[in-house]
Order: structure tokens, then C-alpha cells, then sequence
């Protein structure tokens, strides 16, 4: 019997599977709608911390207004990270984002799968290398796989593409960024209205 999210995300609030629990203030579980489209991050920033939810902070606003400019209703989509606690790091008084590890990736991995299980999404999209490897593969490279349909796990179908703060850190190719993020959202539609998914 598959456990519904609300019950993971209970489960997951006291997780010690890594050390990471030692550093963020709380679990950040996933949240939204079953059965359409689930969008998979990295991992929780300061905000979505502090919150206890996922895309709260700069990055959640940019990849909202993306979804409304590709024709995606939010409450249809499925928000996660591929890693529930926030890695960071000091400096001076501000807690700066740090990547997490393969091992720490991996010993997140199950809360993934159950809510991969419990969610049952028509599509999965990875935004960033670290969502990327674990759904697709280690090696798995963002420009080698952006604008590619792709199948994960029991053929699940999937997308890749790079995640909002990486638009927000471009600098002058923000606008450019931008652009292939909103393009890999429209696909993502596409797909969803071909396979009889309203979105």
C-alpha cells in the first residue's frame, strides 16, 4: 500500500539518515498536487528553511512566474528537493547555500522514491545537476539532456533542465537562462496536454 505524503512528511521530520539534520532547522518535505506534473530541486535554501516549505525564497518566485507564463497552473504542480535539509556554511552573518555530497544525496534518496510512489506524477522534472543525477544518473549532464523527453525509474517520463537559482546567479546570461527554463517548462506542458493531464 503506497503511504500518502502527508504520513512522509511526519516520518521525515525527525530523518537522521545524514548529518544534515545537525545543520537545517527543520525537514523540508514536498507539497502540492498528485498525479500531474512533479518538479524536483536540489535541496532547501535559507528561506525554504527557516519556512519549513520548498521554494519559498527568490528562486521559488522566478520558477512561479515561469510556470504561470508556461500555461502551468501551480496547484497542479508537485514541489520537491532531492534533499530534505539545508546544507550551508557561514559567512559573517548569512548562511550560504552548499552543495551537498553523493552520500548525502543518496541517504536522501528513499524519501524521493516514497514520494515518488506516493505522488504518482504523469511527469518528473529535474531542475539541476543534483536532481539530475539521482533521477537519471550520476553522470548525468544538464546541456546533454535539456529539451531531450527521458524516462526514469519504471519508465516514468522525465525532463531536465537547470534550476531557477541558476538563473538568478547568471549575471548578464540571466535573460538567456531564463529563456531555456521557460522553454523546458513549455515542453513540460506540451507533454502533460498530450498525455491528457490538464496543467
Amino acid at each position: 500500500m503506497t503511504v500518502g505524503v502527508a504520513k512522509l512528511r511526519r516520518e521525515a521530520a525527525d530523518c537522521r539518515r545524514c548529518p544534515l539534520w545537525k545543520l537545517g532547522t527543520q525537514t523540508v518535505f514536498g507539497e502540492g498536487a498528485k498525479g500531474g506534473l512533479m518538479l524536483v530541486g536540489e535541496q532547501p535554501g535559507d528561506m525554504e528553511d527557516r519556512a519549513g516549505r520548498p521554494f519559498v525564497g527568490p528562486a521559488g518566485r522566478l520558477l512561479r512566474e515561469l510556470l504561470e507564463e508556461a500555461r502551468i497552473a501551480e496547484e497542479t504542480v508537485y514541489l520537491t528537493n532531492a534533499v530534505k535539509h539545508f546544507k550551508w556554511r557561514p559567512k559573517g552573518k548569512r548562511r550560504i547555500h552548499d552543495k551537498p555530497s553523493w552520500s548525502e544525496i543518496r541517504a536522501c534518496s528513499p524519501w524521493l522514491d516514497l514520494e515518488l510512489a506516493a505522488v504518482a506524477p504523469e511527469l518528473v522534472m529535474c531542475l539541476g545537476a543534483t536532481a539530475a543525477q539521482l533521477l537519471v544518473g550520476r553522470n548525468a549532464r544538464i546541456g546533454a539532456l535539456r529539451g531531450r523527453p527521458l524516462e526514469v525509474g519504471d519508465g516514468l517520463p522525465a525532463l531536465v533542465s537547470i534550476h531557477p537559482s541558476a538563473v538568478l546567479r547568471a549575471g548578464d546570461d540571466r535573460e538567456a537562462r531564463r529563456a531555456d527554463l521557460l522553454e523546458d517548462l513549455e515542453l513540460a506542458h506540451d507533454i502533460l496536454e498530450k498525455r491528457g493531464i490538464a496543467a
